[in-house]
């Protein structure tokens, strides 16, 4: 589902990404850094939102450009690369300033999207309830309205402009009041969506069956070991934010029956607008009786994933709120193959005790997932009904 939102009016296509735009990549890091799999996860984000990557561009410098975020030289490099290639796009790996993108953009003469708003398009193309779909509008509302002024051009009528009392600046602040009435109206009705779900947790909850919280990087494979575990036939791709949408299902363990649910895949440097659009799986964290972290054991950036999900899962739970029991879940262990992914393997089964190793994908060891899960529960005292 994919919502239309009143930003398009006023800010033009670059406030989008739409798919098959054709781009480049850029961002900034700190000296002495290479910081590929940050790069790598960008190019992953652009190809899950349909665009079509042309090439990359990192620069090192201690702290972005006020003015133009790249450098200036990095800016005139992009613009000779993008006409050399037929790139229309540039896309950001970091969030930028209004002004930034309005200069970047005159500089470049490129369409320039930040990472933030890159993930809003994505959530927005993979909500597929009413609640994500206004929940990630919500999202794009509220990231797009203090920056209408940044985009001065795509609200200026001939004749007007932006500090005057002539057409431009009332269109901007009809822009302006139809969002904030906008949001208004989706908040209203995201709480009672959330009202809604307290009802259906509290049935759950009356059932006695204990809940089990399927967390972790995205594109970890949680998808697919939630159809292993259940039985179900939860669509399953190689992108990014595959899941949005909460799922839970019954769940065959050793010593009984537990509910499982799907949740939305994690990432560094989440964007705080998109806080919203994760609150039925942040409930589904609150509520768990355990959680299953998931993690792919064949990347080797698996440490820094468990890091960015523990603190994900911490802020979810607030400041001093106890960690549910947590297993450890070390997937794709049909791709641990190579020497440096076998060394970042064995990292992780350093940390993450308890722990188990699966393969989703092939089946491997998922029996035993499910007996390590099973006395895992017992101890907590959940409820395991035979």
């Amino acid at each position: 589902m994919r919502s239309t939102l009143i930003p398009e009016d006023y800010l033009g296509r670059r406030a989008r990404v739409y798919g098959g735009e054709r781009a480049l990549l850029a961002d900034i890091l700190p000296p002495g850094t290479s910081g590929p799999e940050r790069m790598e996860e960008l190019a992953a984000l652009a190809r899950t939102a349909g665009v079509h990557v042309l090439g990359t561009l990192v620069q090192h410098r201690p702290k972005p450009d006020p003015g133009t975020f790249l450098g200036r030289g990095k800016a005139d490099e992009a613009r000779a690369l993008a006409q050399a290639q037929g790139a229309d796009t540039l896309i950001l790996g970091s969030e930028i300033s209004p002004a930034q993108a309005r200069n970047l953009e005159e500089r470049t003469g490129l369409k320039v999207i930040d990472r933030t708003q890159l993930i809003l398009d994505i959530f927005a193309q993979h909500a597929g309830t009413r609640e994500a779909a206004l929940a990630v509008e919500l999202a794009q509302l509220e990231y797009l309205l203090p920056r209408l002024r940044g985009w001065g051009q795509a609200l200026t009528d001939p004749g007007g402009g932006i500090g005057t009392m002539g057409p431009g600046e009332t269109r901007l602040e009809q822009g302006r009041r139809a969002i904030r009435r906008r949001i208004q109206a989706i908040r209203r009705e995201l709480r009672k969506v959330a009202q809604d779900r307290e009802v259906q947790a509290a049935r759950r909850r009356r059932g006695g069956l204990p809940l089990v919280a399927l967390v972790g990087y995205t594109n970890s494979g949680k998808s697919t070991l939630f159809n292993r575990l259940t039985g179900s036939d939860v669509l399953v791709e190689d992108k990014l934010f595959a899941t949005l949408d909460t799922r839970v299902r019954r769940m065959a363990l050793p010593g009984g029956v537990a509910l499982l649910t799907d949740t939305v895949g994690f990432i560094r440097d989440l964007p705080h607008a998109l806080v919203p659009a994760f609150q039925a799986t942040l409930s589904a964290v609150r509520e768990a009786a355990a959680l299953l972290l998931v993690l792919d054991a064949a990347s080797p950036a698996a440490e820094d994933h468990l890091r960015v999900v523990r603190e994900v899962v911490a802020e979810v739970l607030g400041p001093g709120a106890p960690f549910p029991p947590v297993l450890h879940v070390l997937n794709k262990l049909d791709l641990v193959t190579t020497p440096d992914r076998e060394a970042a393997l064995a990292a992780l089964q350093r940390e993450a005790v308890p722990h188990i190793l699966v393969s989703a994908k092939t089946g491997e060891n998922v029996d035993g997932l499910r007996e390590a899960l099973h006395s895992l529960l017992r101890r907590q005292g959940a409820l395991l009904p035979a």
